[in-house]
């Protein structure tokens, strides 16, 4: 019997690629670079295999978080400051938080059925203001976002940090709802 319930931030319970979108786009304007459809999408495309690069570690976040940037810098030819870039980002990112269809209604449905956690691979300031921002925070007995643990999702050190810090834990009652197979 499931009695451990552990949900992914982005993409299951809020949606990421619209915030992404709205907070990357206006920092594009910020730096003077029209947000194209194109270059939107090249974006997407980059930022999806730099954060590939954290899951399977030959990368530290601190390269995802900026080198992203320098590479669609690189693509268009842009002489932007990649770490001032990403800490506007961030900041704009901060902002927005939109829940995925049903999402807020499954939060109450399952809280009543299961101890629920949420787990992250976000970076902290900005999940912390979207938890606080959404109203989340309620729904989850435990909130583990990995760059305060120190270990992203999918390692071991990760789930073993999480399962150390629930009371009663037991692991055969739990499982994981994410979108992505490779860190959740």
């Amino acid at each position: 019997m499931i009695e451990f319930l552990f949900l992914d931030l982005d993409d299951t319970i809020l949606d990421f690629h619209q915030a992404e979108r709205v907070a990357v786009s206006k920092t594009f304007r910020e730096f003077g670079i029209e947000p194209t459809e194109a270059l939107l999408h090249r974006y997407h495309l980059i930022n999806k295999a730099c954060w590939e690069k954290l899951e399977r570690k030959e990368w530290t976040r601190e390269q995802v978080l900026v080198n992203r940037f320098q590479m669609v810098f690189d693509e268009v030819k842009a002489s932007c400051d990649p770490t001032e870039f990403a800490r506007s980002y961030e900041d704009n990112l901060c902002i927005g938080h939109y829940f995925l269809p049903g999402a807020r209604e499954a939060l109450e449905a399952l809280s009543k059925k299961y101890r629920l956690f949420l787990t992250s691979n976000g970076t902290a300031k900005v999940q912390d203001r979207r938890i606080a921002d959404s109203g989340i925070e309620k729904y989850f007995r435990g909130i583990f976002i990995s760059q305060r643990i120190g270990a992203d999702k999918p390692d071991k050190k990760f789930f073993d940090y999480c399962f150390s810090h629930i009371e009663n834990f037991e692991k055969d009652a739990a499982i994981i709802v994410g979108d992505s197979l490779t860190s959740d």
